[in-house]
């Protein structure tokens, strides 16, 4: 028997042993019912896997990673789908494991503000289950009404709160998980601390490299009495990105704070009627929220901070349906840029607040450079962009300058003391780009935490941690120009 009739043979085995493993329907193997998981939210590439599994219980999900194992078959962790970074793009050698059928909220503890749940449960939903006891859960990525718990885990999600309220990690107090060999293991507890190595804070945030998360305990708190949102105007997109850093400076820490510029309002006024400013350079959303007498004391100091910082007008939400309206605008960026281009390309990079005008400014020089649209929304408060660069996928030339486009936001990010990523992860889309972030030593202790928890390399290879040849590859290119090599599918 030949090779090609061998590999056809063994992924025949496993699926067929999968099947048995698992209740019927749970495992799909025909290209017409694997074609809604061939990508992620990043779009631009696909790929179908060996075969799509749905547990619904941890003891199926154990069962088909055991399987993997054996098999040595690679597996690709996928929560809802919403991920902007293609962590979840499939191996095609690989069995693509999704965790949407784990669904439930498993308990919700209102003394002590906790709510354990498996990972399919959407974020919003654990806010909707809270609700009666006065209680939220606090991070709300724009994809909260979609986006899972699990998937919030893998990719360390934020959300327009998170300045005040912190991200996933920061809201989180156990994880369980399944490793690679089938082990199910428990990082953090029910405490504020637990004992040994902080490998909670190693597992938020890991794109499922490390684990295949089965349980989530979040934290929750309680909904504030009131909140507040002003929405500044100003003239400059340069002098609203240094307002954020006059707030900040002034010991101000907002509920949530965010920034729109011109392109963006109105790309998004006719969308969600949000009721922007529509002649403003940029907006800033700035929340306050807690008592009455909170809320009206920090209004009163933002607004003194925002109008010496270059506002020119000022206007303060009047009732709860207009707050909820300005931020429903924000939250419905992405969805709006789809009304007016072909296909958006959202990029994810984090930078220190005092360079947030110098990075508006240089993304308007890089927009004539590329002949590209790109309106930016972002979390002005923690620095974590996300410009839209508005282009057609079926002009090569146009896909091209996208991703040449958002490699020069990315690399700039990181030379103004920044990062590439915020909080949509790395995955495929920016592995090239940890290139120039990290130098070798760092790449080969990244390394060494992979090995450590995954030995055989069967957790979502191929993402996140670039091998030294293709560090190598891309400066080449960079240097002497040519096609950027694309993301390897390397074991590791």
């Amino acid at each position: 028997m030949d090779m090609p009739a061998r590999a056809a043979t063994g992924r025949e085995a496993l699926v067929s042993r999968l099947k048995a493993l698992l209740p019927v329907g749970s495992v799909l193997d025909t290209e017409e019912a694997q074609r809604p998981y061939e990508c992620d939210g990043l779009t631009l590439f696909r790929q179908l896997p060996l075969a799509t599994v749905l547990p619904s219980t941890e003891a199926e999900l154990v069962a088909t990673i055991q399987a993997c194992r054996e098999a040595g078959v690679p597996v690709v962790p996928r929560g809802a789908g919403t991920g902007l970074s293609g962590g979840a793009t499939p191996h095609p050698e690989g069995v693509l494991l999704s965790t949407a059928k784990m669904s439930r909220i498993l308990d919700i503890d209102p003394v002590a503000r906790t709510a354990r749940v498996q990972p399919g449960v959407r974020n919003l939903a654990i806010s909707e289950a809270a609700a009666r006891h006065g209680l939220y859960y606090a991070p709300d990525p724009s994809s909260q009404i979609a986006c899972s718990i699990g998937g919030n885990v893998a990719e360390n999600s934020g959300g327009v709160h998170c300045l005040k309220y912190g991200l996933t990690v920061h809201n989180v107090l156990r994880v369980r998980a399944v490793t690679s060999d089938g082990d199910v293991l428990e990082f953090g507890g029910g405490a504020l601390d637990s004992p040994g190595l902080d490998l909670l804070a190693v597992l938020v945030g890991s794109e499922g490299m490390l684990a295949v998360t089965t349980e989530v305990t979040v934290k929750l708190i309680p909904r504030p009495q009131l909140a507040r949102c002003i929405m500044a105007s100003f003239a400059d997109v340069g002098v609203a990105g240094d307002a954020v850093a006059r707030l900040i400076a002034d010991g101000i820490i907002p509920a949530g704070l965010e920034m729109m510029d011109q392109p963006a309002t109105r790309m998004v006024e006719p969308f969600a009627n949000a009721g922007y400013d529509l002649d403003a350079a940029a907006i800033l959303l700035c929340e306050a929220d807690g008592t009455p007498e909170e809320v009206e004391e920090e209004i009163a100091r933002m607004s003194e901070v925002l109008r010496e910082a270059g506002a020119t007008s000022l206007r303060v939400s009047a009732s709860e349906a207009e707050r909820m309206r300005f931020w429903a605008g924000r939250k419905n960026a992405f969805p709006a840029a789809g009304r007016v281009s072909p296909d958006y390309y959202c990029m994810d990079g984090t930078i220190p607040r005092r360079r947030l005008g110098e990075m508006l400014r240089a993304i308007q020089q890089m927009e004539v450079k590329y002949d590209m649209r790109c309106p930016n929304v972002f979390h002005a408060g923690d620095g974590n962009l996300h410009p839209l660069i508005l282009f057609d996928a079926n002009d090569p030339s146009s896909l091209a300058r996208a991703e040449a486009f958002g490699a020069d936001i990315l690399e700039l990010c990181v030379a103004l003391g920044g990062t590439v990523t915020g909080e949509h992860g790395v995955g495929i889309e920016k592995i090239n780009q940890m290139c120039v972030q990290f130098p070798a030593e760092a790449r080969e202790q990244f390394f060494g935490v992979k090995r450590a928890f995954d030995p055989h390399g069967l957790l979502n290879p191929g993402k996140c941690i670039p091998t030294l040849h293709r560090c190598a590859e891309y400066g080449r290119m960079k240097v002497h120009g040519g096609a950027v090599p694309h993301p390897g599918l390397e074991r590791f």
